[in-house]
Parts: structure tokens; sequence; C-alpha cells
């Protein structure tokens, strides 16, 4: 059993949600996982029992990460923080890796992981590293536009999944790394040398993406990622 980080959607007139993309719960399942959405508000202790119970953990994409989580200041281009999945995804990271727990983060899970364990992001991309690629294809494009080539560490985890030197991946994101954390390796980079992907060793999974693999799942190196992360939780029906 898979459990599955949401987001809080919030509108005018009409109820809060505690959602997730639906093609992450596919993506498990296709897998073989049962995915089990974890709410927000739980207590530590209730987050502690529901992990006990996890034989894996999806940080799922989302909203911004609050500056000061990282050491930086308000930025008016950060947007949608919630500080309660902050503070619930920060807790289950450092329970993950405490725990041995299988994790694997998707473009913001890749970003929470990396500030959860020391550290820090761009809060823009495109104003703090003007000379970027572009890397918000979120609007006017499909989700499963292929938008730039990461280059893969050789003998790194994600090279042994993929078996190839280069891949194309879509790109929905307006922040990244600034400072890697210490415990993390970087094993994948863009064009530009934007971190692409992290790993965490002497861990049974701890894997995180800059894409969006979930929503490229007609490539079949995207699948072998939820695969391979079903496979070392021994989640699989």
């Amino acid at each position: 059993m898979i459990g599955v980080t949401v987001h809080r959607q919030k509108a005018p007139a009409v109820p809060v949600y505690q959602r997730v993309a639906e093609a992450s719960v596919q993506s498990l399942s296709a897998a073989g996982a049962y995915p089990l959405l974890i709410p927000l508000g739980l207590s530590n202790a209730e987050l502690e029992e529901i992990a006990g119970r996890l034989d894996g953990i999806l940080f799922s994409g989302g909203g911004d990460v609050q500056p000061q989580r990282y050491g930086s200041q308000a930025h008016p281009l950060v947007q949608n923080v919630d500080e309660d999945r902050n503070r619930l995804e920060i807790f289950l990271i450092n329970l993950a890796v405490r725990e041995r727990i299988p994790f694997f983060g998707i473009c913001r899970g890749l970003q929470v992981i990396n500030v959860a364990l020391g550290g820090s992001l761009y809060e823009d991309l495109a104003e703090q590293r003007p000379e970027t690629l572009r890397h918000d294809y979120d609007v006017a494009y499909p989700r499963d536009y292929l938008a730039h080539p990461v280059n893969i560490q050789p003998e790194s985890r994600l090279a042994g999944i993929m078996g190839l030197p280069a891949i194309e991946v879509n790109s929905l994101h307006h922040q990244g790394i600034r400072s890697l954390a210490p415990s993390l390796t970087a094993s994948a980079w863009a064009p530009d040398g934007l971190v692409e992907a992290v790993e965490l060793h002497d861990h049974p999974f701890g894997l995180a993406v800059q894409w969006h693999p979930e929503c490229l799942q007609e490539h079949g190196l995207m699948r072998q990622l939820f695969r391979t992360f079903t496979a070392a939780a021994g989640g699989s029906r």
C-alpha cells in the first residue's frame, strides 16, 4: 500500500477539497500498488501510525514551499503555499528517511524533499536564474509536452531504471533546486544545469524527479519508474 500526499484546493463559494492528480493514482495502480491518500490536518502521532502501515510514500506535485522553510524571504512569485502541507510532508520525509520507508517524489515532491533534508530552492527560476531554459510549460501546453532532455548520471539508481544516458521530459515548474541537501545526490540535470532528479543512498528507495512521469504513461520508461518504486516498496498486489 502506497501513501500519496494531497493538495488543498480552495475557491470562492465552493467547498474546500483535498485532492491529488488522478494520473498519480492511476500510475501507481497500474504498477500494482494500492494507493492510499494521506489527508492534511493529521497530527504527527496520527501520521506515524499511518506510516507504520504503508509500504511506501509518494510525495506528489502541487504548490510552492514556504521560502522561510529553507532560510529565505517571502517572494511575490511564490504561489499556492499551504503551510499545513509543508509541515505534514516534511515530517513524513524525515520519518521515511529514519524508518527506511521507500519514497518517491514528483515535481514539488522533489523540492520539498530537498528542503526537508536541508537544501534550498530558487523561488522563481526565470527571475533568479535568467540564463536558465524555460521550465514552466504549464499554461497553453498539454501536460505530456516534452519540453527538454535530461542527462542522467551513469551508475545512478535512475540510470539503472531508465537504461539510457538521456531522456526527454515534460516540465511544469517555476521553482527548482538552488542548493542540494547534504544527504542527497543529484542524478539528472537539464541542459542548463538545473537538477532534475535526486537520490538518497543507503536507503531502500529514495528518489525524486522534477518532471511529471505520471503524465507520460504512454512512455514505457516512465511506467518503469512507478513499477520500480512499487517493487522496492513491496506494495504490489
